[in-house]
């Protein structure tokens, strides 16, 4: 019987070992009866991990919107922002279990995050609503544009099943990114 101590650094060891291969792009796989073809599954995990990626950076830039707007108009954006990160919060865990569900791992940390997402880096030195508006409505658009293009190319690897999720979070971010953009147009 091991001890505490050396169980956890064992643990540690194989942590090591896993995330060695997942920087090589070597990511462990699982055995799953999923009847899409293993070439299919393995493409689409790819397009799906940097999708992850990119809805934990979507997430964390509303969530910086949400603790630092200022200025008029401060409560209404405040809990759009809050409302828009909590909305937020069920894409990646969508994604996640659709790579799960193909036999792969899910790699959603930060460390990884910060080297694959796509969205345009969130300034943190906004404060004023109108700033804020802009810049996590652009993210948005980026993040739509995203979602779209792997809408098309789970469809062109005859995948409904990811094509139809992405379809949903489509509808979701169109929605939220007209809410966003509906608070400066009226300045113009």
């Amino acid at each position: 019987m091991k001890n505490s101590k050396s169980a956890v650094m064992e643990s540690y060891r194989d942590s090591q070992k896993i995330e060695v291969l997942i920087q090589k792009g070597e990511s462990k796989k699982f055995q799953t009866k999923n009847t899409i073809s293993e070439k299919v599954r393995v493409q689409m995990e790819t397009i799906l991990q940097d999708r992850l990626a990119d809805s934990i950076d979507l997430q964390t830039q509303a969530k910086q919107a949400h603790w630092n707007v200022k200025g008029p108009g401060f409560i209404a954006l405040h809990e759009l922002f809050d409302k828009i990160a909590e909305e937020s919060e069920e894409y990646p865990d969508l994604i996640a279990e659709r790579i799960v569900q193909f036999g792969g791992v899910a790699e959603g940390t930060v460390q990884v995050v910060v080297n694959r997402s796509n969205l345009p880096e969130y300034p943190l030195v906004l404060t004023t609503g109108h700033e804020h508006v802009e810049a996590l409505s652009h993210s948005l658009a980026v993040y739509g544009e995203l979602i779209r293009t792997t809408i098309k190319q789970a469809t062109e690897l005859d995948d409904p099943a990811t094509a139809d999720i992405f379809t949903q979070i489509s509808r979701s971010v169109d929605k939220n990114l007209w809410f966003l953009e509906a608070h400066n147009q009226a300045e113009k």
